[in-house]
């Protein structure tokens, strides 16, 4: 049996490992069609453009491990019933738990593979990318995202932090902070040109013009720089540059415990963080949902068919977990069962019909 799982496996390793370079090569291709729209224009040329897509390829490899794994698991089992060998196997008493677990050897540690790129390597990658394209387009002091028109506000105990444009490096240009006292009163407003991160949670400020109330007078003071102590850390502004579902564990956490503790919404970053705690265990499920078709088919059947029918199974997936997320965000659902749900729907689907199969 050793024998046999070692010849399963190492067919759907190979076949996981050629669908997978297809389809990077695919959606490479597609991101580069959507980047030639921008060649020309100002510095950014062609080679440009294949730099950025080629950093772009540790987030497309994240996402499509386990559609890869499900189709490549498909095809392989698809040859071995073409060629007879899987009911070979059968005859000579491999059970389907064994099957199960020649395949599994395979994606565990294409699933740790998954982990790997989605938290040390797509994130870094996928902010030098927006980083490169900004100067080259000679928009490297363009906002990345806003949460109003007026910028990004972050609330600390009784300050509130407005910052109107956030730069590649995280420095922050056009910062205000309003402080209030404990009657919700304004004490005093602080306008800054810029500001750079330092460490321990200090920011410098540069060209400072500062505005006191007091009970019957104001006063106003400049100073060239100034060091200001808050909780604002540059991971929280990471958000600002990827999306949040391509940032590391480590930032997003960051984010969950910042802005809960100022009492603002969280459901987005908790989402995200589950998400890309258990979104690995997904190149597991499609590969164990791959095997009751090797049940269904016969030696005649098309092969191309198969494989259509697990990149539909795929796409289902994905759309599906992509919904759960949406529909978390605006229902305010436990981020848990957002991330949890569509996972376990199908690894129940697929063990259903591997229980049913071996009843029958």
């Amino acid at each position: 049996m050793i024998t046999l799982r070692r010849y399963i496996g190492k067919d759907v390793l190979l076949a996981s490992l050629a669908v997978f370079a297809g389809l990077l090569m695919l959606f490479a291709f597609f991101d580069l069609i959507h980047e030639l729209s921008s060649v020309g224009q100002r510095g950014y040329t062609i080679t440009t453009a294949l730099v950025f897509v080629a950093l772009q390829l540790p987030s497309r490899l994240y996402e499509l491990f386990p559609v890869a794994a499900l189709i490549g698991t498909l095809f392989a089992m698809a040859q071995l019933v073409r060629n007879s060998e899987y009911t070979v196997m059968r005859a000579s008493g491999m059970s389907l738990v064994q099957t199960a677990w020649a395949v599994l050897r395979v994606g565990i540690p294409l699933a740790l593979a998954t982990f790997l790129a989605g938290e040390y390597i797509a994130p870094p990658a996928a902010r030098l990318a927006q980083t490169i394209r900004a100067t080259a387009l000679g928009d490297a002091t363009r906002v990345f995202a806003q949460q109003f028109g007026s910028g990004f506000w972050f609330k600390e105990t009784s300050t509130f932090i407005n910052v109107r444009t956030v730069l590649p490096d995280t420095t922050l240009l056009g910062v205000r902070i309003y402080e209030f006292d404990s009657g919700l009163r304004l004490v005093s407003v602080r306008v800054a040109d810029s500001a750079s991160f330092m460490e321990d949670g200090q920011w410098k400020l540069t060209n400072v013009h500062t505005t006191e109330f007091h009970e019957d007078t104001v006063t106003a003071s400049a100073a060239p720089a100034l060091v200001m102590r808050t909780l604002l850390r540059p991971s929280l502004l990471t958000v600002y540059q990827v999306a949040p579902d391509k940032l590391e564990l480590g930032a997003l956490w960051d984010n969950i415990r910042v802005l809960g503790s100022n009492a603002q919404k969280t459901s987005r970053f908790e989402i995200a963080f589950w998400n890309k705690v258990f979104y690995p265990t997904a190149v597991l499920a499609m590969m164990v949902l791959a095997l009751p078709f090797a049940h269904f088919q016969r030696r005649q059947s098309n092969v191309g068919f198969r494989v259509f029918v697990g990149t539909m199974i795929g796409l289902s997936f994905y759309l599906i977990g992509r919904l759960f997320s949406y529909l978390g965000v605006l229902n305010d659902w436990p981020a848990v069962f957002v991330a949890v749900f569509p996972l376990a729907t199908f690894m129940l689907l697929a063990l259903g019909m591997l229980w049913w199969i071996e009843k029958r």
